[in-house]
């Protein structure tokens, strides 16, 4: 049985301000549909990924700013970085953690700069959106093994 992570939802304050954030983060529009004035779903994929994010009016009662640590896999951490400051998302620096691979959900460890050896999943940026939801961005050049 495959199971298949295609959708997160995001819980906004503003869709519109959700929207437009994205869209210059590069994600893609795929749906805007509204019913009425409760319901409105916004679903915008990032670019290169199969998991879509959906956010709206009555999608979710969880508090808008509330997720934290979504992962964006990317093959050079400094180029994403830099192309996302260039469309103008505030982002954080690059670091890498004392410990090595992965990272902690805190600043504890954190190291700045990517991993000396640019080793797979261990170099990481992030950026939040205006509501607080947080991503992480990792640097992933060669999978580990059955992955």
């Amino acid at each position: 049985m495959d199971l298949k992570l295609e959708v997160v939802v995001l819980p906004v304050s503003d869709v519109d301000r959700a929207k437009a954030f994205y869209e210059k983060a590069g994600f893609r529009l795929d749906v805007d549909y509204a019913a009425d004035d409760s319901y409105r779903v916004v679903h915008l994929t990032p670019p290169g990924s199969q998991c879509s994010i959906l956010f709206g009016t009555g999608v979710t009662t969880a508090a808008p700013g509330s997720v934290r640590g979504l992962h964006l896999i990317v093959s050079d951490i400094e180029t994403a970085h830099a192309e996302l400051v260039e469309r103008g998302i505030e982002m954080g620096e690059i670091f890498h953690d004392a410990g090595g691979v992965f990272h902690r959900g805190t600043e504890e460890g954190r190291v700045s700069g990517p991993h000396p050896q640019r080793a797979s999943y261990s170099s990481f940026t992030s950026f939040s959106d205006p509501d607080g939801n947080e991503w992480v961005l990792q640097e992933v050049t060669t999978r580990l093994p059955g992955r």
